[in-house]
């Protein structure tokens, strides 16, 4: 994989910061986009904008034609049955939202829903919610490692719970969570398995059916893609099976004026106008990954993050949050300097060019499971290099000499 080729396909990656050379090392937040993508956006607008699935007009079947194609790219991508088990959301929140809504609102008083202290606020929050209903909560815990206590799992499981909700790789620990072995603890239960996979399908091959997981989210924004567009993935007959999440044009089949029949799966889930322009873009985006390949964007990461965790340990009271093993993690690195705030790292750093997340990275039970109140985080991506990491290594310690450690 030729990085250098690929970092010029990037534009952003042009610009300076504060007079330095961008070192964007926050891609668990957002990723940047190829020239490719967002050509692709210029493009639908210039040539062919229209609405999706309700005009015979050329514009309107070339429109629909693209939207439907991303589909099926994505699919492919993570290795779904059909593209009927793909639906379109706005980002990977609202995909569990749905869930939420249209699997979770069907559950009864007294059943169970499992999560974990890893997991992202977008992972908690919904299932919350349907507290108010009588379902009860329950949370696995992690080893002092940064890993998922597995045997939780079993110790928690019972046969009231209806679903386990689980992220693949922890936004804040970069831990990879053993998702089939979590799926087999489901399904001998008769639970369903809900994965929050934005920070793995961007990352590494993901296979649907190799995980056996029901339902899986993830977004596009993270992937190369544009914001605005998250997916979707179910069991055709679980989704089948359960009520929308929004109602409206587009997701029906037949309206009189008090009943209606809904369109079938997937388009039942997706009510209104969806966001063609980037669900179009969505696609270049997957096209760019599948030339370079997933594998190799996963070899080039883990090269990255072992570097990066022996360049970083040498420094001296800077402590890294999740597994020690590379193998257990991809490229997130969340950790503090000793007696220096997370924000005034990253703003001294932003002085450097370098841009990393600071605070507590919308994992709020996770930051106070490891005993802290917020952490700095270094993301990696594809564009993303050695020298880079040796900048963000150098800013640090610049950073310790302006705190005079």
């Amino acid at each position: 994989m030729n990085t250098n080729k690929i970092r010029k396909d990037f534009p952003i990656l042009k610009r300076k910061v504060n007079g330095k050379p961008l070192v964007y090392l926050d891609n668990a937040a957002t990723s940047q986009k190829p020239k490719i993508v967002i050509d692709s956006l210029t493009n639908y607008y210039e040539k062919y904008n229209a609405n999706v699935h309700r005009g015979i007009h050329k514009l309107s079947e070339e429109a629909t034609q693209a939207y439907e194609e991303t589909r099926k790219k994505i699919a492919k991508f993570i290795n779904a049955k059909s593209e009927k088990e793909i639906i379109f959301t706005k980002n990977t929140t609202e995909a569990i939202n749905l869930v939420m809504y249209s699997f979770g609102m069907q559950l009864k008083s007294g059943n169970e829903i499992i999560s974990s202290v890893m997991e992202h606020h977008s992972n908690i929050v919904p299932w919350q919610f349907l507290q108010n209903f009588g379902i009860k909560l329950k949370f696995v815990d992690i080893n002092e490692d940064g890993t998922l206590n597995i045997e939780d799992y079993e110790k928690l499981i019972t046969e009231k719970t209806k679903l386990i909700a689980v992220v693949h790789v922890s936004n804040v620990l970069g831990t990879i969570n053993p998702i089939k072995e979590i799926s087999r603890i489901a399904h001998k239960n008769n639970a369903l398995l809900l994965v929050d996979a934005a920070q793995s399908v961007p990352h590494m091959k993901v296979d649907v059916q190799a995980m056996d997981c029901d339902f899986m989210a993830f977004s596009a924004h993270k992937m190369l893609g544009p914001t605005g567009v998250g997916v979707l993935y179910g069991k055709r007959e679980i989704l089948e099976g359960i009520k929308p999440f929004l109602y409206g044009g587009d997701m029906i089949r037949e309206v009189s004026l008090y009943e209606t029949k809904y369109n079938e799966v997937p388009w039942k889930f997706e009510a209104g106008t969806p966001n063609i322009a980037d669900v179009i873009a969505f696609g270049a985006a997957i096209d760019y990954l599948e030339k370079i390949g997933m594998k190799n964007v996963e070899k080039h990461e883990r090269d990255l993050t072992k570097y990066a965790l022996r360049k970083l340990s040498k420094i001296k009271n800077l402590e890294i949050y999740g597994p020690e093993n590379p193998d257990q993690r991809i490229g997130v690195i969340s950790f503090n300097l000793k007696n220096i705030h997370p924000h005034d790292v990253a703003s001294i750093l932003d002085q450097e060019g370098i841009a990393i997340r600071s605070g507590h990275l919308c994992a709020q039970p996770l930051m106070k499971r490891l005993n802290i109140q917020a952490a700095a985080r270094a993301s990696f991506y594809l564009y993303n290099t050695k020298e880079e990491i040796n900048k963000l290594a150098a800013a640090l310690l610049k950073t310790k000499k302006v705190f005079k450690q």
